[in-house]
């Protein structure tokens, strides 16, 4: 359960969301430190974890995603920075995108998260989320560049 709830921040009554990525951004760190060839399997390990535990948390808690399970978004934003550097704006963008995105679910996220079972329900559609933020990211911080 530790792991599950991002450290107990999924444990926060409120937009247990938000404080889940919050506590896989010191990850994101981490990851920023490796070569890409390190990190990204690193990150496909983090979602096979992620998908285990996810699994084993929603059997312990008997209850279909429960809210308090945030390794999900720490899966998800660590696909979001996936080798972009770890600077402050890079870090508050690929956050709100990463959000954006998360909550707002767009096709094919809701089905993903709807119509697989367990973890990989509960994993898969913040990969997705993860993946769309990176790509706006990636989009913003180029535009960013060519104008700064």
């Amino acid at each position: 359960m530790f792991f599950a709830t991002g450290a107990f921040s999924g444990r926060i009554p409120f937009a247990s969301g938000t404080f889940g990525t919050v506590a896989g951004l010191p990850l994101c760190y981490l990851m920023s430190l490796l070569s890409l060839e390190i990190a990204l399997p690193v990150i496909v390990g983090m979602i096979i974890f992620s998908i285990w535990i996810a699994e084993e948390a929603e059997r312990l808690l008997d209850a279909k995603d429960p809210g308090c399970i945030v390794i999900d978004e720490i899966a998800g934003i660590m696909v979001t920075m996936a080798g972009v550097a770890f600077t402050p704006a890079a870090v508050v963008i690929g956050f709100l995108f990463f959000r954006f995105f998360d909550i707002l679910k767009i096709f094919p996220l809701h089905f993903l998260e709807t119509r697989i079972p367990g973890g990989g329900g509960i994993v898969l559609d913040d990969i997705g989320a993860g993946l769309m933020a990176h790509c706006a990211l990636r989009l913003t911080l180029g535009w960013m560049e060519s104008f700064f």
